[in-house]
C-alpha cells in the first residue's frame, strides 16, 4: 500500500479518538513518530483503511498513547528521546534510544549538549521467594548485534524477561534530514540489512507516492522477485538456526547450504548477495538478464527437489519436536493486540499480510496463500516459514513468466512544493512502514521507518514467561527480531 499523504493538523479530540480505538481493540497501531513540533500516528482501522492523525506539541508535550495501549510504549519513548517531547500520563518515563552516551540530548528537536555520561536504567522488578536475576548481553557470543536481556527466574523457570536495545543507534532519522533521494535510499537500505530489499521498496514507494509517480511495470516485477528471494533466504537461515539451538546441527547445515545458494543466485541475478541498493526511487538500479533469470529458475528447481526432504527430517525427528512443540507460546489475543506481523503474528492466528491485504505491485496481480497457525509456539513459527517458502517459490515462477518488458527506471521530477507519502511493505519478518516528507527543493525533510520488530520484541518477553532459561535461544531465534531495525 502506498499513497500520497495530506494530513491537516489534528485537534486533541481526533488524537484521543484514535487512542480510544486502539485501547478498545478496534484499530491496530501502524506507527507512532515525532516530527517538527508535533507527534504523528498511523492507525489501521478494522475496515483495513489507514488513517493518520497528529497533535501539536505546543508546550513540548502530548497525550500519551502508551498509557492506554502498550504497543505504543517504545515508539513513544523513542520519539521523546529524539525530539525532547514529554508524553503526558505515561507510567514509563525511562529513555529508550538515548542511553546517555550521545553528545546531544533530543538531537531532532531543540538539541542541548550532554556530557556523554551513561544514564542509569532501572529494570522492572519481580518479587517472590527464591527469585534471582540473570543478566545477558549486550555483548553476545559469535557475530550478533548487541542487546541486553534481564531475566528474573525461579530456578530454571523464567518469571520475567525485560529487554534493552539501542546499543547500535545509527542516527538514521538525523542523517535523513536534508538527504537527496539517492542518499535517502542508501540509508533506508541499511536500517536492517537482512531486509534491505523491503526497506528499499518501502522508501521508494513512499517517495513515489509523494511525487505522484509510478515505477515502470518491469521494475515492479523485479522488485517482487528480489523481495521473494530475500524472504526465502532468511527463512532458510531461521529454520536452520532454530534447529541448531536445539542441538540438531544437521538441519542447520543443510538449510545453510540452501541459504548460501539463494544468496549466490541473488548476486548472479542482481549483482549483490543481499541485493543492496538494487531498489531505488523510481524503479530499480539493475535489470535482469536472461542468464540471471535462468539462475533463479535453477534455484527454484533445486529447492523444490531438496527442501521437502529437510521438512520431512524436521517433522520426523522426535527429539527436535520435543524442544519446539509447546515452547514459547504467544497468545493469540496478545498477537492481535500488538498487531504482530509476519511469522510471529501468523503463527498465532493473526491473518495479515501486507502483500495481500494492502496490495501493491506486483502482488496485486498475483494470488497466493498466507499460511496461518494458531498454536503460537516455536514449532508453529517454523511451519509458517516452511509453508511460506513454498508460496514464495510459486510466486517467483509466476513473476518470471509474467515479467514485463520495457524500462526499469522512471524519471523523478520534483513536485515543486512540500509533499509527503507513505508505504506499507511486507518483509520476511512482517511489515515495514515508511513515511517520507519532502521539502520544496525535493530533499528529505523527515523520514520515519518502522520495522516489524518494534511490536515483536515485547511479545518475545511474554512468550518466554514460564519456559526454562535454556529454551530462550529457541524462542529468540524463532522470533528473529531485528536489533538494528529498532536502533534507528
Amino acid at each position: 500500500m502506498s499513497a500520497s499523504l495530506r494530513v491537516s493538523p489534528a485537534n486533541g479530540a481526533e488524537w484521543r479518538e484514535a487512542t480510544r480505538l486502539l485501547a478498545a481493540g478496534e484499530a491496530t497501531l501502524v506507527s507512532l513518530w515525532g516530527d517538527d513540533g508535533r507527534m504523528r500516528m498511523a492507525v489501521r482501522q478494522a475496515s483495513g483503511a489507514l488513517s493518520f492523525v497528529e497533535v501539536a506539541c505546543e508546550d513540548g508535550s502530548f497525550p500519551s498513547v502508551a498509557s492506554v495501549h502498550a504497543p505504543a510504549d517504545r515508539l513513544e519513548r523513542a520519539a521523546c528521546d529524539l525530539f525532547g517531547f514529554t508524553a503526558r500520563e505515561t507510567a514509563d518515563k525511562r529513555r529508550w534510544l538515548d542511553h546517555g552516551r550521545w553528545p546531544l540530548r533530543h538531537p531532532l528537536g531543540q538539541a542541548v549538549p550532554h556530557d556523554g555520561a551513561p544514564d542509569a536504567y532501572p529494570f522492572l522488578n519481580a518479587e517472590g521467594e527464591g527469585l534471582h536475576q540473570i543478566p545477558v548481553g549486550p555483548v553476545h557470543a559469535g557475530i550478533i548485534e548487541p542487546g541486553h536481556f534481564r531475566f528474573h527466574a525461579g530456578g530454571e523457570s523464567v518469571v520475567r524477561l525485560e529487554e534493552r536495545l539501542g546499543y547500535v543507534h545509527k542516527g538514521v532519522d538525523r542523517l535523513m534530514r536534508g538527504a537527496n533521494l539517492e542518499r535517502g535510499g542508501v540509508l533506508a537500505a541499511r536500517v536492517s540489512g537482512d531486509s534491505t530489499v523491503a526497506y528499499g521498496v518501502a522508501f521508494a514507494r513512499a517517495v513515489e507516492a509523494a511525487l505522484g509517480i509510478e515505477a515502470p511495470p518491469r521494475a515492479h516485477g523485479l522488485r517482487g522477485l528480489m523481495a521473494e528471494l530475500e524472504r526465502i533466504a532468511n527463512h532458510f537461515g531461521d529454520i536452520g538456526a532454530v534447529c541448531n539451538d536445539a542441538a540438531f546441527a544437521l538441519m542447520h547445515a543443510h538449510c545453510g547450504i540452501l541459504r548460501e545458494r539463494t544468496l549466490r543466485t541473488a548476486k548472479a541475478a542482481f549483482g549483490h548477495r543481499l541485493m543492496m541498493d538494487a531498489v531505488v526511487p523510481g524503479g530499480v538500479a539493475v535489470d535482469l538478464t536472461p542468464e540471471g533469470a535462468e539462475a533463479i529458475r535453477a534455484l527454484v528447481r533445486h529447492v523444490r527437489t531438496t527442501f521437502p526432504g529437510l521438512v520431512q527430517l524436521y517433522d520426523n525427528t522426535a527429539s527436535l519436536q520435543d524442544r519446539t512443540v509447546g515452547t514459547g507460546v504467544l497468545n493469540v489475543d496478545l498477537a492481535r493486540r500488538f498487531g504482530a506481523g509476519g511469522v510471529v503474528g501468523r503463527a498465532s492466528g493473526r491473518d495479515f499480510d501486507a502483500r495481500r491485504d494492502c496490495p501493491y505491485p506486483p502482488y496485486d496481480a498475483f494470488s497466493f496463500e498466507v499460511p496461518i497457525r494458531r498454536a503460537g509456539d516455536v514449532n508453529a513459527r517454523i511451519w509458517v516459514r516452511i509453508e511460506e517458502v513454498g508460496e514464495s517459490l510459486s510466486l517467483i515462477e509466476a513473476m518470471l513468466l509474467r515479467l514485463a518488458g520495457g524500462p526499469v527506471l522512471a524519471t523523478l521530477a520534483s513536485a515543486g512544493s512540500a509533499c509527503e507519502g507513505f508505504a506499507l511493505i511486507e518483509t520476511f519478518r512482517g511489515e515495514v512502514f515508511a513515511h517520507v516528507r519532502l521539502a520544496n527543493d525535493g530533499v528529505v525533510a523527515r523520514c520515519h521507518l518502522r520495522d516489524a520488530s518494534w511490536f515483536q520484541w515485547p511479545l518475545l518477553e511474554a512468550a518466554i514467561e514460564g519456559n526454562i532459561v535454556a529454551d530462550f535461544p529457541l524462542c529468540n531465534k524463532s522470533f528473529n527480531c531485528s536489533y538494528s531495525g529498532c536502533d534507528l
